[in-house]
């Protein structure tokens, strides 16, 4: 920058500064499973988050065996006034949707009665002294192509794995499982998740009528 404040750590990497915002934590909590016989989960933010674009939410289920496959994932609200989020069981065979959660944002929110806040030129608050931040730990999309099936409805199910494992603490961003993929045809193909607690996989499968094998969905964690 070419002048304002900027605080750097021991690593030399700027850790806050006046022009740019960390990833804020603007909301944390549980997520149960409260729809649909206990497949679906709607969870409230504690306040309602009033960014324009829709927040980013870490999920981390529950377990340390058996499958938990999420899918579905929308945010709740509108530019503004994100409310909540949605998220729901990959079907009756796997964990039902509990877990913990977090929702982040590129904004801090004015909540220090005491302290130390930051705004850039704009007047958006970039930090607040009392103010979580989440860091990201690891992102890859190194997939391998397992298997490929057919649904009771008729539909190609391709399946994709990678070794997993969840160190203490740390949480995945379900935003982008909750989006849909392009597919050979003009139709869009469905994307779920699975947590393979006892064999140590994370699964991406993608369902459409027309599925390509190709995939590189970057999946991104994070803690507090």
């Amino acid at each position: 920058m070419a002048f304002g404040l900027e605080f750097t750590n021991d690593s030399n990497v700027v850790t806050v500064d006046s022009e740019f915002t960390r990833l804020v934590v603007l909301a944390k909590g549980t997520y149960q499973p409260n729809q649909e016989s206990g497949l679906g989960s709607i969870t409230s933010f504690p306040n309602t988050i009033t960014s324009e674009e829709p927040p980013l939410v870490f999920v981390r289920p529950s377990g340390n065996s058996g499958i938990a496959g999420l899918c579905l994932m929308r945010v709740i609200g509108s530019p503004g006034a994100w409310t909540g989020f949605y998220v729901r069981a990959y079907d009756v065979n796997t964990l039902q949707p509990n877990g913990t959660y977090f929702a982040c944002g590129f904004a801090a929110t004015p909540s220090a009665s005491y302290g130390m806040r930051i705004w850039d030129g704009s007047s958006k608050l970039l930090f607040d002294s009392d103010t979580s931040y989440a860091r990201f730990t690891r992102a890859f999309q190194n997939w391998t192509y397992v298997k490929s099936d057919t649904t009771t409805q008729g539909m190609t199910r391709n399946y994709y794995r990678v070794d997993f494992n969840f160190p203490a603490g740390e949480h995945m961003l379900i935003n982008t499982f909750g989006m849909r993929m392009m597919a050979d045809n003009s139709l869009s193909r469905s994307l779920y998740c699975w947590w393979d607690f006892s064999g140590g996989n994370l699964y991406a499968l993608t369902v459409g009528s027309s599925n390509p094998f190709a995939f590189f969905l970057p999946v991104v964690f994070a803690k507090l």
